[in-house]
């Protein structure tokens, strides 16, 4: 018989638990089981053709993530609490199970690279939310920005690991991200507040 557990940070949990459903229905996923989108036709992570996600997960979600930028759907943008960007990572429906990462780094600036970067890690699976609640379990050892066009997009590339495994925001489980590296948009032209769903950017 499974006992329920009450704790002192069940509003963190409900805040935790909102913010990865508004980023899931905004990428085109669901918080609880639902049938998958249509797959675009030309679903693609950056224009430029060179955007990607690589990772490592073990656990609940055993997986080796090798993403091209054709069949990826990346979108990314600057938020406020803590101040910073976030990026999302997804495959088309037809190319891969339903799952989502999405990476909130810490400190990260319009133009600048950074090393050492608190990364917050949401894992989205077959309707399960995973989710580290925070920036201390992983790190993006490298990031580097490059300006596409006249725009405030630009080309984010990065590199991490994490130490610690993201929880099940409800129920049991966990997963491990050991390590991760991507290529994907973030637009500084939109800000939000951490909980605000991902806009589409550079299809």
């Amino acid at each position: 018989m499974r006992k329920m557990i009450l704790v002192r940070c069940s509003r963190r949990l409900r805040a935790a638990w909102l913010g990865a459903a508004a980023i899931a229905a905004s990428t085109g996923l669901s918080a609880s089981p639902a049938a998958e989108p249509s797959p675009t036709a030309a679903e693609r992570c950056l224009a430029s053709g060179d955007g990607y996600l690589r990772a490592q997960i073990a656990g609940a979600i055993e997986a080796h993530i090798d993403w091209p930028n054709a069949g990826t759907h990346c979108a990314g943008e600057p938020k406020v609490t803590p101040k910073g960007v976030r990026l999302s990572f997804r495959r088309s429906p037809s190319d891969a199970a339903d799952l989502l990462l999405v990476f909130g780094l810490s400190g990260v600036r319009e133009g600048r690279p950074a090393r050492e970067v608190g990364t917050n890690l949401t894992v989205i699976a077959h309707g399960r939310i995973y989710g580290t609640l925070g920036d201390s379990r992983c790190t993006v050892d490298a990031l580097t920005q490059r300006r596409v066009g006249l725009s405030r997009l630009y080309r984010i590339e990065a590199r991490g690991f994490c130490t610690q495994p993201a929880h099940a925001v409800r129920g049991d489980g966990a997963v491990l991200v050991s390590t991760f590296e991507f290529a994907g948009p973030v637009n500084y032209e939109t800000e939000n507040d951490g909980a605000a769903p991902i806009p589409a950017v550079a299809k």
